[in-house]
């Protein structure tokens, strides 16, 4: 039976913090066994060798099973999905998604909150960037939905996936078994998984129809507009996080979707506030969010013609400094300034994940007598 969701965001001291999960747990406000979802940003440099990811896992997943019953496998299967990158003004966190007994939750017919998790089947490096990673994203995507309760895929707001990149290592791997690879540059393989995954979730979902290969990295009028996809060297399998609303279940927290149209699109992250059910002004401010709003998540991209509406910017010609950090740095500045907390999930390498250039937005509130979002009084 789908529960009620309860959902909080605590901060990282460091990469090994995991105080505020355990805080949370030691209160009552979660569940050590409850637990079903963590998505998080770490401080590291986002790339093929980010180990803060797999540092930030071990910690949180020791507190699960220190403080629950659950055996270290069971624990072990919890989707942990950490971003690694956290440039400019963005700040380490993670947004933790527990179960709550239906008895203990305010009770509505009103569409709340629901997660879904599933794994795929296992990915093998000679079908990163080809349609047998689509379908079996896609497969996975679908009984995630299941997990969830949603049959009406419009009731999906987003997907966070991570799903395995290539490493030497995996390259080998095929060259030995007479297969091929799309790229032997890992940090490119990076944008590839990633945008693979992207339309494994939009043809799932119903939002394109099934691509061919040529279609990867290249026809970027097809994109999802709720995926967020993260790829990584942890796992050989796609790790499904769906995240939508269902009616009946109970709650307080809702969430809505929108896309940035550009890097600049600050009524993109707006909109999916408003979509999540926050009455706003037409021109809101951050003052009215009152502490509601609990996350944003938002995928980016820097524009393939290396321009931001109409202006020439040098992010994909920089040699010092790689796009990806310029552009999580840039956007993350646009949606802390929105939501006035540094503590937003900005993940970059957006490939058919939102229009070219832009990137898909997700927001949650929290609809409750007492708001638990963040709320700045300094």
């Amino acid at each position: 039976m789908v529960e009620p969701i309860e959902v909080r965001k605590v901060a990282l001291g460091g990469v090994a913090d995991a105080s505020g999960l355990s805080e949370l747990i030691d209160d009552g406000v979660l569940e050590a066994d409850r637990v079903v979802a963590v998505i998080g940003k770490t401080e590291g440099n986002g790339g093929v060798n980010d180990y803060t990811r797999i540092i930030a896992d071990r910690a949180f997943r020791e507190v699960l099973q220190a403080k629950g019953s659950r055996s270290a496998e069971q624990v072990g299967q919890i989707p942990i999905v950490w971003s690694g990158g956290t440039d400019g003004v963005i700040s380490p966190h993670a947004t933790i998604f527990a179960t709550v007994d239906r008895a203990k939750a305010p009770q509505t017919d009103e569409p709340r909150l629901t997660v879904g998790f599933a794994m795929s089947e296992q990915l093998l490096p000679e079908e990163i960037g080809y349609v047998p990673m689509v379908e079996k994203v896609a497969a996975a995507v679908k009984a995630a939905m299941a997990e969830a309760g949603i049959t009406d895929p419009a009731d999906v707001h987003y997907v966070q996936t991570k799903t395995p990149l290539l490493t030497i290592h995996t390259i080998r791997d095929a060259k030995s078994r007479g297969h091929k690879v799309w790229t032997e540059h890992t940090l490119e393989s990076m944008d590839l998984s990633n945008g693979t995954t992207a339309l494994g979730i939009a043809y799932a979902l119903g939002e394109i129809d099934k691509p061919e290969d040529e279609d990867i990295m290249d026809s970027r009028e097809l994109f999802s507009a709720v995926a967020s996809c993260s790829s990584g060297v942890e796992l050989d399998q796609a790790q499904i996080v769906v995240v939508g609303n269902a009616r009946g279940i109970g709650g307080r927290y809702r969430i809505g979707h929108s896309v940035m149209k550009d890097a600049l699109d600050a009524d993109g992250i707006w909109n999916a506030i408003k979509d999540a059910g926050l009455d706003l002004p037409d021109r809101p401010a951050t003052g009215d969010l009152d502490g509601r709003l609990v996350n944003v998540f938002l995928k980016c991209e820097t524009s393939q013609d290396g321009a931001v509406r109409g202006r020439r910017n040098a992010m994909l010609d920089d040699s010092d400094v790689h796009w990806h950090r310029q552009i999580k740095a840039a956007v993350g500045g646009v949606a802390a300034a929105v939501t006035g907390d540094p503590a937003v999930f900005v993940s970059v390498s957006a490939a058919h994940q939102g229009p070219e250039g832009g990137g898909p937005v997700a927001a949650i509130v929290d609809l409750g007598e007492e708001p638990t979002g963040y709320n700045y009084q300094g």
